[in-house]
């Protein structure tokens, strides 16, 4: 019997418009059935978007960096990591996902102004 194990896929852009960088660690989303979480990492004057995937999906690398270069466009992140703990989420809910924390990062942000 063969054990599947996690793929570990890592990814790296530059925003086309960068927009202000994240400056706190940041958790969203459960991993679970369909699901993932998103564990969000300020990384100084990186300048650019890094993602470090981990699903038991293979074979879907291109997939993931489509879905993660139009995020990283479309929102201008930047000078962070993304840890992202997938549980089979289709492309849809990636993105929902992502922009969802992030969203939800600029809403503590000014909770704590």
């Amino acid at each position: 019997m063969t054990k599947k194990s996690l793929n570990t896929l890592h990814f790296e852009f530059k925003a086309e418009q960068l927009k202000e960088p994240i400056d706190i660690d940041f958790h969203f989303g459960v991993v679970g059935s369909g699901d993932m979480e998103v564990l969000i990492h300020p990384k100084k004057n990186s300048n650019k978007a890094e993602f470090k995937v981990v699903t038991p999906v293979t074979g879907f690398e291109h997939v993931w960096e489509k879905v993660l270069q139009k995020f990283v466009n479309e929102s201008g992140v930047h000078d962070v990591l993304f840890e992202i703990n997938d549980n089979n989420a289709t492309p849809a809910v990636v993105s929902l996902r992502l922009y969802q924390s992030i969203g939800e990062l600029a809403a503590a942000g000014k909770e704590g102004e």
